[in-house]
């Protein structure tokens, strides 16, 4: 049994999350969808930050994610994409702290239906606030990989 999950968050928390239903694959027009229920959370959670366009998105580079449709639409928003290095994923913050942290929390656990997994996957999602917080510094080492042309780089 499998499951998907498309998650947004800032430094406040979860802004939106969608579970992806079964069978239907994350194309260009899903993510646009899903974009479109994102901005309008994002309307209601900090209309502040969207009037000010005080904020960025950062995806990774899945064919949906870099798609021309997708593309053209956060543009149309005035949006602002964060690049993210090619043949980089273990640099994408989702996985070196959201989703880590949720394998960690649901490690072990026998979960028999998507709701169960969908259920337990949320429960996991509600991380303390500190937590965001110290994900946007580990930005800095996307922001080296990004400033060193994707070459090696030794850590400080």
């Amino acid at each position: 049994m499998k499951t998907m999950l498309i998650v947004f968050f800032d430094v406040q928390g979860i802004v939106h999350r969608e579970f992806i239903p079964p069978g239907q694959t994350v194309n260009q027009e899903f993510y646009l969808e899903v974009l479109r229920q994102f901005r309008e959370k994002v309307l209601r959670k900090h209309p502040e930050l969207w009037r000010l366009g005080d904020w960025f998105l950062h995806h990774d580079n899945a064919p949906a994610h870099t798609a021309l449709s997708v593309t053209q639409y956060l543009a149309s928003l005035g949006r602002t994409v964060f690049p993210h290095p090619l043949y980089s994923l273990a640099l994408a913050p989702r996985d070196f702290f959201l989703f880590l942290t949720m394998k960690k929390t649901l490690k072990g656990k026998r979960l028999a239906t998507v709701e169960e997994v969908k259920t337990a996957s949320q429960k996991a999602l509600n991380i303390k606030l500190q937590q965001f917080q110290r994900c946007f510094t580990q930005w800095e080492r996307l922001d080296k990989c990004i400033a060193s042309n994707e070459e090696y780089f030794e850590e400080d």
